[in-house]
């Protein structure tokens, strides 16, 4: 009877394990199911990009600050370096740098371009040391002033009297000012060529005047100023 029983138990649990077994089996073979109509959620992909060094970069380029020389009228030329001149002891050598050069005679010269004829210059400055004095000229051009000259001639005049003579800046603005007044006048034929000459600086005894030229191989009008030179 007990053996009975045991029989009819373990046929039950082999009937069991076989519908647990098929109920797994069943449930596997059940297709995944996705909804396909659902946007499922995207992110971006973060990605690095590495550090890039542009080799090719142009470096700033910063104006250059140009000064216009005093014997240099073309602005192509007032680019070029000062001319290379040699070595000089004159008393003027400084001039070079402004475009001049000394002559044979030992004057220092500015020349300038006619604006009316190709092919022909004339003498536009001159200084000369002539003893114990500076002698400087600006010619005017058939009694006329170049483009230019107006301004060049005070800033040559005012370069000679900075050097050679024991002024202050203070006291240098007063004579600008009035050789400029003069010049001025000059060009507006309110003074007319004459050989008198007008004091513009009393302690260095240094004079003004406007002229014309008798002699040499200049021909026309200048305005000159004549420095005595301070004694050292």
């Amino acid at each position: 009877m007990n053996i009975i029983v045991r029989l009819f138990g373990a046929i039950v649990l082999q009937v069991s394990a076989l519908a647990a077994m098929s109920s797994m089996a069943m449930s596997d073979d059940k297709p995944f199911r996705v909804n396909t109509q659902q946007t499922p959620a995207v992110y971006p992909r973060k990605t690095t990009q590495p550090f890039r060094v542009n080799t090719q970069q142009t470096p700033a380029v910063y104006p250059r600050k140009t000064t216009q020389r005093i014997c240099s009228l073309d602005p192509i030329e007032d680019l070029l370096p000062p001319p290379q001149t040699k070595a000089s002891n004159s008393l003027l050598s400084y001039l070079a740098e402004q475009g001049f050069t000394q002559n044979k005679e030992g004057s220092w010269v500015c020349y300038a371009n006619d604006p009316k004829k190709e092919g022909r210059y004339f003498t536009l400055f001159k200084v000369k040391q002539v003893n114990n004095r500076l002698i400087a000229s600006s010619f005017l051009d058939e009694g006329s002033l170049i483009q230019g000259q107006e301004n060049r001639s005070l800033d040559f005049f005012m370069m000679l009297i900075e050097h050679h003579t024991n002024t202050t800046k203070e006291n240098r603005q007063g004579i600008r000012r009035y050789l400029q007044a003069f010049v001025s006048l000059v060009k507006e034929g309110k003074i007319k060529p004459t050989r008198r000459g007008y004091l513009f600086d009393q302690p260095n005894r240094a004079m003004v005047l406007y002229h014309t030229l008798s002699s040499g191989n200049l021909r026309g009008t200048g305005i000159t100023i004549n420095i005595y030179l301070p004694k050292s």
